[in-house]
């Protein structure tokens, strides 16, 4: 079926559709490592790209397939890649635009792997990086080299909820000749498309709202042009950072309710930051979907809805957020997030550990925040969860 000018739900579940020749509804998992010919010279028109075919599961796969041509006419892209990890998704990125010599920018509160790694591994290779509050464009402008090559945001960022204006940087990045690579995992493609506002590349951790069931890990980039494209299917099929076909099937399942897996949730999480807001135990709230968040308008601009994910700040510092987290009932103490389940944790001490302190407190990452996940559950459930937990304070 051509979903081209279909609705977003309808190409959540209808893109894609690899052809199954036993007629499968779904696209059947092709858990196999390599594919055979038909001949000897067909597998030479396989491997010189004459003929479109199948060879190596690291090269292609059906399965995998199904779930990149989805994810790009969802990013309305030119191709996407689904990768093992979120992780996976970032280093492809990495090492298909850095090179020796050169300088990245990013936000200072991305997720703290994304800037670690990059702090902390690659510049053994002479690769540099300023990561800066990138939701004010100059301090990007006044921070580009003449070796800067890539501005690398995630936006909403993780777990500050700072958003940066999307159209504005792309801009500036193509005045410079940089390119402009967008995470978008907090948001997916059914509530923001980063290359539609300009950006070069987007990226998702599938694990999150992609799936949305806590049972995979994944990732996806997606291009929006060929030769941008090329390189990172270089990187991704060399370094062997490819996805399991088992696994991409159930991202695959699991997308195609992300349009009111996302209502749910993003309707829950505005009732519960309003319940934040004014509850006597909380210091402030960072939501998009409040008022008083400091980019609100912008969100309101370049994003469709305000997302499933709160930070907050409990009276008492960090002593007071680690009785709350360990005082729920219906939440659970885990990181990750974007699934149907309520999830809270602590970025000082988890998932942003290994951030410097002076980089956390730069950032903004204080040790009182405390970040939440809201899941699918009955949104009273969840605010009578905190609200007892709150009480334990």
């Amino acid at each position: 079926m051509n979903t081209k000018d279909s609705g977003f739900s309808s190409k959540l579940i209808h893109s894609g559709g690899i052809d199954d020749a036993l007629g499968s509804v779904t696209t059947p998992i092709y858990q196999t490592s390599t594919f055979k010919f038909q001949n000897a010279d067909h597998g030479a028109r396989c491997f010189s790209g004459e003929e479109k075919g199948y060879i190596y599961t690291r090269l292609g796969n059906p399965t995998i397939e199904d779930l990149e041509v989805t994810m790009t006419e969802l990013e309305n892209g030119y191709g996407g890649l689904a990768v093992a990890s979120g992780m996976a998704a970032v280093n492809t990125v990495y090492l298909s635009i850095l090179e020796a010599g050169d300088h990245m920018i990013g936000h200072f509160a991305v997720y703290g792997p994304s800037r670690g790694i990059m702090e902390k591994f690659y510049p053994q290779y002479n690769i540099e990086a300023d990561f800066l509050d990138t939701t004010n464009i100059e301090n990007i402008e006044k921070t580009i080299k003449p070796n800067t090559k890539l501005i690398y945001l995630e936006t909403p960022a993780n777990p500050t909820m700072d958003i940066a204006d999307i159209s504005a940087i792309s801009a500036l990045a193509k005045k410079h000749g940089i390119l402009l690579c967008v995470d978008n995992t907090f948001c997916s493609p059914y509530l923001q498309k980063p290359l539609d506002l300009g950006a070069d590349i987007v990226l998702h951790s599938m694990t999150k709202f992609i799936n949305g069931h806590a049972d995979i890990v994944g990732g996806v980039v997606v291009a929006k042009e060929k030769d941008i494209y090329e390189k990172l299917k270089f990187v991704m099929m060399n370094m062997g950072f490819n996805i399991d076909p088992n696994q991409a099937w159930l991202a695959r399942r699991g997308l195609k309710t992300l349009a009111v897996r996302m209502e749910k949730a993003q309707a829950n999480a505005m009732e519960v930051a309003e319940f934040l807001e004014n509850h006597p135990k909380v210091e402030w709230v960072l939501f998009p979907g409040l008022k008083s968040h400091p980019q609100y308008e912008l969100g309101l601009k370049q994003m469709s809805g305000p997302g499933a994910v709160i930070s907050f700040g409990v009276k008492g510092g960090l002593e007071a957020g680690k009785t709350v987290m360990n005082s729920v009932k219906l939440s659970i103490l885990a990181v990750s997030l974007g699934g149907i389940e309520t999830l809270i944790q602590h970025p000082a001490s988890m998932t942003h550990s290994k951030l410097s302190k002076e980089a956390r407190a730069g950032a903004g990452i204080t040790d009182e925040l405390v970040r939440i996940s809201i899941g699918i559950e009955d949104a009273k459930d969840i605010m009578d969860d905190l609200d007892q937990a709150l009480g334990q304070v």
